[in-house]
């Protein structure tokens, strides 16, 4: 039925999906009906995406492909053509939805002080650089008309303003800041752009260089005494992505159980 199927004949490209909050919304937009693309950027990840493309196709009541994994750098613009080129050849048609969920954070956590350059710049690169190139591609290339929809991942500490993440946290700022600008720009196309904030989610991302007593101290500050899970922040981007949120545009949904 078109009501449980919202996005039958839809296809979305989905960034870091191979792993972590990416796979979920992956995973959630293919149950709603979506055809996805499921990009994944180094060889280590290649296992996972095509994995979870295999599920997803033999788990489908059609014959036709439902997922296909797609390495592709988010950083470079070459890759990001390739990857939106990679969509059209393998469904036939224009994507119709992008999520930029593609991120890396500086384990270490260190003050503002004692970032190096590199680590910096490498934050950039893939946060706030891959979300611009992925955003520029969908901006010329989605689907106008009806249906379109652009989805940026953010972060919650860009609220929170913590202590040990300034490069992280400013990358996602220029990604909440350009999906509004983005929003506007996109007049007269019915692409709507809107980003999505988790807080504290239970993914490697989040647990790498993470103590145990720095764990506890986040689930004690959530109203709701525990971490997110990726299954929390899937749904919302689902909604997004469906013709019941068109009215929804331009904004950031902050999806964090009050821990901001």
């Amino acid at each position: 039925m078109a009501g449980d199927r919202p996005l039958d004949g839809r296809v979305a490209i989905v960034t870091g999906a191979s792993r972590g909050i990416g796979r979920a919304i992956a995973i959630h937009l293919a149950s709603l009906g979506a055809r996805l693309v499921l990009n994944y950027a180094s060889s280590s990840s290649s296992p996972h995406a095509d994995l979870l493309a295999t599920e997803l196709n033999s788990s489908s009541s059609s014959s036709a492909p439902r997922a296909v994994a797609v390495r592709a750098d988010v950083s470079d613009p070459d890759n990001v053509k390739s990857l939106f080129d990679r969509a059209e050849s393998f469904f036939g048609t224009a994507p119709h939805i992008l999520v930029a969920c593609a991120g890396v954070i500086d384990s270490k956590y260190p003050s503002l002080a004692d970032t190096a350059v590199e680590d910096w710049d490498a934050i950039f690169a893939v946060n706030a650089r891959g979300a611009f190139l992925c955003c520029r591609e969908a901006a010329k290339r989605l689907q106008q008309g009806g249906g379109g929809r652009i989805i940026t991942v953010s972060s919650s500490l860009v609220g929170a303003l913590r202590p040990g993440c300034a490069a992280y946290t400013a990358s996602k700022a220029a990604v909440e800041a350009m999906t509004r600008i983005l929003a506007k720009e996109l007049k007269g196309t019915r692409i709507t752009a809107n980003s999505v904030a988790p807080g504290p989610v239970a993914t490697d991302l989040f647990f790498a260089g993470t103590s145990e007593e720095a764990v506890r101290k986040v689930v004690e500050e959530c109203p709701l005494g525990r971490l997110g899970e990726t299954k929390d922040i899937a749904p919302v981007v689902g909604f997004l992505a469906t013709d019941a949120a068109e009215w929804v545009n331009g904004q950031v949904i902050r999806a964090n159980g009050g821990y901001v």
